[in-house]
């Protein structure tokens, strides 16, 4: 199936798993790293708003940067805009086969995409991503699982999540952490994801 390509100021859940279904990630340095280049190839490229690592999976809500605000290389057509993704995917990849003596494509072919263009749709996703760790069954409670950006939304600290934008959709801090808690996720629109097995 033919990706949509991606295209500047518009929002997508963006997720892949790995090649076999098989895993990602092997152990917590592995995840601390994967973030790590995030950071550096995503920064002047697109704007994270939710993220959530798994063992042989990850998703990601984000919005490719306006015209504007995209380095000249991009926004002027030299480069194609899905360029930092395959660097930091490349990157990752020939680090952990190095470090596990393994050999062969990681990540599964092709990063799937799908453009987010309404507001309960961002909001569910949201939700979706945040408690994966617990529909999956990885860990007890998602709110202390390590590798996504929840923490990052009721703390304090420097982060590169959008906390104020996304709080927005959900009103405030205080309503987004109680449809957290609720654990209920209403599917419209994001039906795609359940026709996928992790």
């Amino acid at each position: 199936m033919k990706q949509q390509a991606f295209e500047p100021g518009k929002y997508y859940h963006v997720f892949n798993r790995g090649n076999n279904k098989q895993n990602i990630f092997f152990e917590p340095e592995n995840y601390y790293y994967f973030l790590k280049l995030m950071k550096k190839y995503f920064k002047d490229t697109y704007t994270v708003f939710a993220y959530c690592l798994l063992p042989n999976h990850y998703h990601f809500l984000l919005k490719i940067n306006d015209n504007e605000n995209l380095p000249n290389v991009y926004s002027e057509g030299k480069k194609r805009i899905h360029q930092p993704f395959s660097n930091m995917f490349n990157a990752y990849s020939k680090t952990i086969n190095k470090k596990y003596s393994r050999t062969g494509s990681l990540f599964q072919k092709h990063l799937h995409r799908v453009e987010i263009n309404e507001e309960k749709y961002f909001r569910n996703l949201t939700l979706y991503i945040h408690l994966n760790p617990e529909k999956h069954k990885i860990f007890n409670d998602f709110r202390e699982y390590p590798y996504s950006s929840y923490k990052a939304y009721i703390s304090d600290k420097p982060s590169m999540i959008k906390r104020d934008e996304v709080f927005q959709y959900f009103g405030d801090i205080e309503n987004f952490i109680y449809n957290h808690n609720q654990r209920k996720i209403r599917m419209d629109g994001i039906n795609e994801i359940e026709d996928i097995d992790y």
